[in-house]
C-alpha cells in the first residue's frame, strides 16, 4: 500500500486534494465502502498521516483550501475527511482526545446543511464518546438521546442497534444495570432479527457492545454462567466480523470479568492479548487499561512493587493519552488494592478518596459500591473508629442493593460479616486484615 499512500499524499501537496481522494483514497486505499486499509490492514495511523494533508496544518477541524481550478473539496468531501480523521484519531489518541471532538463538531454542522442523517450518527456518535470519557453522565445521555431520536426518526434497524448501544453503556457507568440489560437486549434483539449491516464506518460493531453490556449486566445480577458466555459470545463475533476495535473492547471487559471473579490468569491473558494488539494496530483507546490490569494480577500475585510500577504507568497514561475518566474510579480501586498488599494503606485510602471524588464529580457510580467496600477494608486495616467502618460497609451494601447489584451487594456482605467475626475474635486489637474480595 505504500505506493498508494505516496501517491495520495503527493497529490495533496500538488494542492490536487479532490483528485488524491476520488482516485486514490476512496477507491485504493479504502477500496469504497469496504474500508481496507483501516479495517482489515488496521493501518490507521498511516491513514492518518495522508488525511493529514487534507486540513491546515496541525488544525483537524479545517479542512484546506486550494486555488488549483476543480480541487477545492466540497461540502461532500469536507464532511468524509472529517469523520474518516474522526474515526481514526479516536482510535488511535483515544475516545477522550480533544481532536476527534474537534472534527465531529465541525462534521455536524455539515451534516445538518447537508442534509446527511447517517454521517450525522456518525458525528453524534463521536460526540458521544468524547462525552463519555470526558464530561458528567447526565450531558453523555442527552447525547445518546440524540442518537436514539435520530434513529427512531430515520426507521433504521442499523442506527437503532447502535442507538441501543450507547444507551446501555451510558446506563451502565451510571450504575443504573437493569436499564443498561434492557437497551443491550433491545439492539440484540434487532441485531438478531434483521441481520442489518450500517451505512456507516462504525468505531468497533455496535452488536459487540450489546453484548459485552448483556454480559456485564448478567454479571451485576449474579448470572455467572451466563455471563461468560455471553463474553465469550462477543469475543466470538469480533473475530467473525473481522472487527479489531470491538475485538479489543471485548477483550477489555472480559478481563474485568477475570478480574471481579479473582481469575489472575484470565486476566494475564486478557491484558497480554490486548496490550499486543493496541501496540500493534496503534490502538490507543484500552492500552492503559492493559497495564493496570497486568499490574494489580503482578500485584495480587506477590509482585507488588512490579504490580504497582505499571499500574501507576498506565493511570498516568490513561489521563495523558487519552483523556478517559469513565474507567478511572474502578482503576484507582485496582490502585488501592495494590497499595494495600504492599502495606501502604494510608495511600490506598487517598487513592479511594480520589476514585469517590470523581464519582461524585462525574456521576460515575457503577463502581461506588466496591469503593465504599474497599474504604472500609482499609480502614478496619488500620485500626480506624468502628463508626467510620461501620458507615463504610453499610453505605457498599446500601448502594450495590440500590443498583440491584446482586454480585457487588454479596461482595460487601460477605466483607461485612467477616469483619464482624474477625472482631469477635480479635481480643482488643484494633486493626486486623480483611480479604479484599
Amino acid at each position: 500500500m505504500e505506493p498508494l499512500f505516496l501517491s495520495a499524499i503527493c497529490g495533496c501537496n500538488a494542492g490536487l486534494y479532490r483528485e488524491a481522494l476520488h482516485e486514490v483514497y476512496i477507491p485504493r486505499i479504502q477500496r469504497g465502502d469496504a474500508s481496507f486499509a483501516a479495517n482489515v490492514l488496521g493501518v490507521r495511523g498511516a491513514l492518518l498521516s495522508i488525511l493529514a494533508h487534507f486540513f491546515e496544518y496541525g488544525r483537524w477541524g479545517s479542512p484546506v483550501q486550494t486555488d488549483v481550478e476543480g480541487q477545492s473539496l466540497t461540502g461532500e468531501y469536507e464532511l468524509f475527511i472529517l469523520t474518516q480523521a474522526g474515526l481514526y484519531l479516536t482510535a488511535t489518541r483515544g475516545m477522550g482526545a480533544s481532536e476527534p471532538r474537534i472534527c465531529y463538531e465541525h462534521a455536524e454542522n455539515l451534516c445538518h446543511s447537508l442534509k446527511r442523517p447517517y454521517l450525522l450518527y456518525s458525528a453524534l456518535m463521536g460526540r458521544w464518546r468524547y462525552s463519555l470519557m470526558t464530561d458528567k453522565l447526565t450531558a453523555t445521555l442527552q447525547v445518546a438521546k440524540r442518537i436514539y431520536l435520530l434513529a427512531q426518526e430515520r426507521n433504521d434497524a442499523a442506527l437503532m442497534i447502535g442507538a441501543c448501544s450507547v444507551l446501555a453503556v451510558t446506563h451502565y457507568f451510571s450504575g443504573s444495570f437493569e436499564t443498561c440489560g434492557e437497551f443491550a437486549i433491545r439492539g440484540l434483539q434487532i441485531w438478531r432479527s434483521e441481520g442489518v449491516k450500517s451505512q456507516v464506518e462504525e468505531f468497533g460493531a455496535p452488536a459487540v457492545e450489546c453484548l459485552c453490556y448483556k454480559a456485564l449486566t448478567q454479571w451485576h445480577l449474579g448470572e455467572i454462567a451466563s455471563c461468560k458466555a455471553t463474553m465469550a459470545e462477543a469475543i466470538s463475533l469480533a473475530k467473525a466480523l473481522n472487527d479489531l476495535v470491538a475485538l479489543v473492547l471485548a477483550l477489555n471487559h472480559a478481563w474485568f470479568l477475570g478480574q471481579v471473579e479473582g481469575n489472575l490468569a484470565e486476566v494475564e491473558r486478557r491484558a497480554s492479548e490486548v496490550i499486543e494488539l493496541s501496540t500493534r494496530h496503534n490502538l490507543a483507546t484500552v492500552l492503559p487499561g492493559g497495564a493496570i490490569l497486568r499490574g494489580w494480577a503482578r500485584s495480587v500475585s506477590g509482585h507488588t512493587a512490579e504490580g504497582i510500577a505499571w499500574i501507576e504507568e498506565g493511570v498516568r497514561d490513561n489521563y495523558r493519552v487519552s483523556g478517559a475518566i469513565v474507567g478511572m474510579p474502578y482503576f484507582l480501586a485496582l490502585k488501592a488494592e495494590a497499595l494495600h498488599l504492599a502495606e501502604r494503606t494510608s495511600e490506598a485510602l487517598e487513592a479511594i478518596k480520589e476514585a469517590v471524588a470523581l464519582v461524585e464529580r462525574l456521576e460515575l457510580r457503577w463502581w461506588y459500591a466496591e469503593l465504599h467496600r474497599l474504604r472500609a477494608v482499609f480502614l478496619t486495616a488500620m485500626g480506624a473508629d468502628e463508626l467510620q467502618i461501620e458507615a463504610s460497609f453499610c453505605a457498599a451494601i446500601r448502594t450495590a442493593k440500590e443498583q440491584k447489584s446482586i454480585s457487588l451487594a454479596k461482595r460487601a456482605e460477605e466483607t461485612y460479616a467477616e469483619y464482624h467475626r474477625q472482631k469477635a475474635n480479635a481480643s482488643g486489637v484494633r486493626g486486623f486484615r480483611l480479604p479484599l474480595c
